[in-house]
């Protein structure tokens, strides 16, 4: 088989992917893109990421949180071309459950300008902070998240993005994924639950889950190594390398 190309799938930042950071990822094509801020649903991102992938077939298709979903809606279409999914930190619907932090994240709409980068940037970063964070291989904190946004992400793309997200629910497509599947998962989330990986596995003929010891949410930007070689190890044991 030909080797994939490895699209990456941004998260909720909509920034693309620093593909040289994944260093056990060195053999592959890697292709990225920036999320667009005008998309309102998870389905038209969904549809960019296709775009993009056509012309790189076969492909493989990993996303991270906000662009695990993305990546799950594009697989759920069986794209020709696509031999497999790696979703990191992901779910197929909304992983809050809880009602205080719903109000947090949606109250963004009402707080442009200042109060979005000095309010709603640091509360974000908040939920996506880990206790492992600061032990990673790079070093990574709330600071480094916050910085990542303010640098990426405008008022309008969040806003866009977490509403998209909360509004999509995959759960009953899930069966439609035919493609080896990694779900790879970090030791501590606060923000999404060990349920959402749960469903995933449940759902997905085959799938397998891999936790990443002593890692957060931010696993991809403190652990690059440790989660580039998870996925590799994957991609090895599926040959598809």
């Amino acid at each position: 088989m030909t080797r994939p190309t490895l699209i990456l799938v941004p998260c909720l930042t909509g920034a693309p992917w620093a593909v040289d950071e994944l260093s056990a990822l060195r053999e592959f094509h890697r292709v990225t893109l920036r999320l667009d801020d005008g998309r309102t649903d998870v389905e038209s991102h969904a549809h960019d990421v296709l775009a993009l992938a056509r012309a790189h077939a076969p492909f493989v298709l990993i996303g991270d949180s906000f662009g695990a979903q993305v990546a799950l809606a594009a697989a759920i279409r069986r794209p020709p071309g696509l031999c497999g999914l790696v979703m990191s930190g992901g779910f197929a619907a909304n992983p809050v459950d809880d009602i205080w932090t719903k109000l947090k994240v949606m109250s963004a709409g009402l707080m442009p300008g200042v109060l979005y980068r000095k309010i709603v940037l640091p509360m974000h970063a908040d939920l996506l902070a880990s206790s492992y964070d600061a032990t990673g291989e790079k070093v990574w904190g709330r600071a480094e998240t916050v910085a990542l946004f303010r640098r990426n992400t405008s008022w309008r793309g969040y806003v866009a993005r977490t509403r998209a997200t909360l509004a999509a629910d995959y759960r009953r497509d899930l069966g439609q994924v035919d493609v080896p599947t990694l779900i790879l998962t970090p030791a501590d989330d606060k923000l999404i639950g060990a349920e959402a990986a749960g469903l995933l596995r449940q759902g997905i003929a085959g799938a397998e889950e891999v936790i990443i010891p002593a890692t957060g949410h931010m696993f991809r930007f403190s652990h690059p190594e440790s989660y580039s070689q998870a996925i590799g190890a994957f991609l090895s044991r599926k040959g598809l390398v």
